[in-house]
């Protein structure tokens, strides 16, 4: 009996000292507690919540998305679904005329409504999602058409939101930089106006499921103010839309953005005419030069050929091979014809100096072989009658026939001896009407003289009708 009551005792000693140690193990964690909420600043009657461990909504379960088929558009079989567009131009980065294209980068925005993505809110507030949801819900079918290449910009993550609001209000907005065809015409280079056009267009929806506009008409459309160009001045943008046909799929709503550029002329200015203008006024350099001086007026005529010949092959190199004929073409071959024709100009002037020279040899040789020296005596005459068809070195040559002293002889005799020293006038009557009516163009002083008026008269009258046809 004793070590029954002794192990009964026992027992009660050790319950008693296991919930002493728990009561005082209890009251070291109150105190505890207490001090580091003191120190804190939170009240101690205050309990403490984490919030890691509160359960959150999944967005899957907020938006129902796995109660609805989003491979659908919203109001499948029903009437078309509006979905607005507006357009923010973030840069415009270049103008290619070779390649005939331009590369822009903006931000594109869609605004329409899927009741299947509504969702029960007491602040009324949207919530926002990057590109990770997209994929799991129906976002409009955009493309950009006549696009050579477009990328989404994906630094640090991909540029993409998603903005949905309780209502079933969705905005879906990423940015996007996109090359595309621009039909340019030349004709009027460089003193042209360029209007390129990119175009945005449903791939897969017909007018019937999908009613592409812009969302705020021409306000739709937002530039920066800071977008420039080096050979561009952005005259304006705006926007335009209408339907267009495909004879296999139908129609199809589709929006422009228009924006005309018009060129600098400051740069051709620089780089074109005006050393296409200094070739041409050197070429003219040579109109003042001796003619006997050959090396120096040939050498002057083939450099200025050659250099408007670099230039108009330089202006070709950075120029698409249109088959038409451009405005800058036509001032520099005009330059070049100018340039061509000075050369052209003294290889007249030199071949009629030579074939004169070698006629003036041939009159002044015959004129020697036909000459009759004589002296006679005259008391009256103090000179000799020269022929007009003589030429001055023939008269200077014929200085010693000059009348000398002689014995008088009778005053009759002295009165009627006239000595005249002549070639015939027969024979070179025809040649002096030849002569005279070639004596403009053989006289080689008179081409140079008119060659000083008439090219620059030409070329400067040439520019004046250029530039009121083409500014």
């Amino acid at each position: 009996m004793m070590p029954y009551f002794t192990r009964l005792l026992f027992l009660l000693f050790c319950l008693m000292f296991i919930g002493e140690c728990r009561k005082h193990r209890g009251r070291n964690r109150r105190w505890t507690g207490a001090v580091e909420t003191h120190k804190h600043g939170i009240p101690l009657s205050k309990k403490i919540i984490d919030g890691t461990k509160t359960r959150k909504v999944k967005t899957d379960h907020l938006l129902r998305l796995e109660d609805h088929d989003f491979t659908m558009r919203p109001a499948f079989a029903g009437p078309a679904i509006p979905v607005g567009v507006d357009v923010q131009v973030e840069s415009l980065d270049s103008i290619s005329e070779v390649d005939m294209d331009f590369t822009m980068t903006l931000y594109l925005r869609h605004y329409w409504k899927d009741e299947r993505l509504s969702f029960p809110s007491s602040t009324n507030k949207s919530m926002t999602f990057d590109g990770r949801l997209v994929k799991k819900i129906w976002v409009p079918d955009v493309f950009f058409v006549h696009s050579k290449r477009s990328f989404i910009h994906d630094t640090t993550t991909d540029n993409i939101m998603l903005r949905v609001f309780p209502d079933g209000h969705v905005l879906y907005s990423l940015r996007v930089t996109v090359t595309a065809a621009c039909n340019m015409d030349f004709s009027r280079f460089p003193l042209d106006s360029q209007t390129c056009t990119l175009e945005l267009e449903s791939y897969a929806y017909t007018d019937e499921d999908l009613m592409l506009y812009w969302k705020s008409g021409d306000e739709s459309l937002s530039t920066d103010d800071r977008i420039s160009l080096s050979q561009f001045l952005i005259q304006k943008f705006h926007t335009t839309s209408r339907l267009a046909f495909y004879s296999s799929t139908g129609w199809y709503n589709r929006l422009y953005i228009n924006f005309t550029l018009r060129r600098h002329i400051f740069f051709f200015l620089l780089q074109t005419y005006f050393p296409a203008t200094l070739m041409v006024m050197l070429s003219w350099v040579s109109f003042w030069i001796d003619r006997r001086a050959v090396p120096a007026r040939v050498s002057l005529g083939i450099t200025t050929v050659l250099t408007m010949s670099t230039i108009i092959t330089g202006v070709n190199a950075s120029m698409p091979r249109v088959s038409y004929i451009k405005a800058v073409d036509i001032y520099l071959w005009v330059s070049f014809v100018f340039v061509f024709l000075s050369v052209l100009e003294y290889a007249a002037v030199n071949y009629l100096t030579t074939v004169k020279d070698g006629k003036d040899r041939k009159l002044r040789e015959k004129a020697r072989e036909q000459a009759l020296p004589c002296t006679c005596g005259m008391s009256h005459a103090r000179t000799m009658m020269l022929d007009g068809t003589y030429s001055e070195a023939d008269t200077n040559s014929l200085a010693g026939y000059t009348q000398a002293p002689m014995v008088p002889e009778e005053p009759e005799k002295q009165e009627r001896m006239v000595v005249h020293l002549s070639i015939d006038s027969g024979s070179t009557g025809t040649k002096k009407k030849g002569l005279r009516a070639l004596r403009i163009i053989q006289n080689t002083h008179a081409i140079d003289t008119y060659s000083r008026m008439i090219f620059p008269g030409s070329y400067i009258i040439f520019n004046l009708i250029y530039w009121s046809v083409y500014c």
